[in-house]
């Protein structure tokens, strides 16, 4: 069973039916025992980071994904639900994250990005380093929305994206892995990645 976290900061449905696609059987998962209870587990997000963590924090689910996290099992970030997977962001002010990945999360340089579109909306190429969670796949192109990315060592990176700089799409650290992309909206390609989250 796939557990999808609700901390009311996400569009589980879309996540959900993307699963529901491919027949992977998952399960909306609100409390410390479903979480801990699930075999994978899903955490999405759309929203501002410090606003997740409140929500997150409310019911002590910071502190179940963190549990979660330890035991070993897989656990897959995706968009604002990766960049929670990281120590904090300064996004409208530090706030702290989970801090399951060491880096924190940024806004784009001004001066690189000064004749582009910010949030940085659409499709774009990923290339991708050797990896379980992207395999069958060749530089894939995903669907991005986003403002802020993710500054980490390169040995967390897995997948990286051009715009304006370089930037990490793709994380993973152990058990840990972050998309920043949303493979539920990105047709064929982000169904195999979930597809390969799965086969895990």
């Amino acid at each position: 069973m796939i557990g999808i976290v609700d901390y009311n900061m996400g569009n589980l449905q879309s996540v959900k039916n993307a699963f529901d696609s491919i027949d992977i059987k998952t399960k909306i998962v609100t409390t410390h025992k479903q979480i801990l209870q699930s075999d994978k587990l899903i955490l999405p997000g759309v929203g501002a980071f410090g606003d997740a963590m409140k929500h997150l924090k409310q019911n002590s689910l910071d502190e179940s994904i963190k549990e979660y996290a330890n035991s070993g099992k897989y656990l897959l970030g995706i968009c604002l639900g990766m960049q929670l997977l990281f120590q904090k962001s300064e996004e409208f002010g530090e706030s702290v994250g989970l801090g399951l990945i060491d880096g924190e999360v940024v806004y784009f340089d001004k001066n690189s990005t000064k004749n582009l579109k910010i949030p940085h909306m659409g499709w774009n190429k990923i290339v991708l380093k050797n990896s379980k969670l992207t395999a069958h796949l060749n530089d894939p192109y995903l669907y991005f929305v986003h403002s802020l990315h993710i500054n980490t060592d390169d040995k967390n990176i897995i997948g990286y994206t051009h715009y304006g700089d370089r930037f990490a799409s793709i994380v993973n650290s152990d058990n840990i892995y972050g998309i920043q992309p949303h493979p539920e909206k990105s047709h064929t390609n982000g169904i195999q990645i979930l597809k390969n989250f799965v086969n895990l």
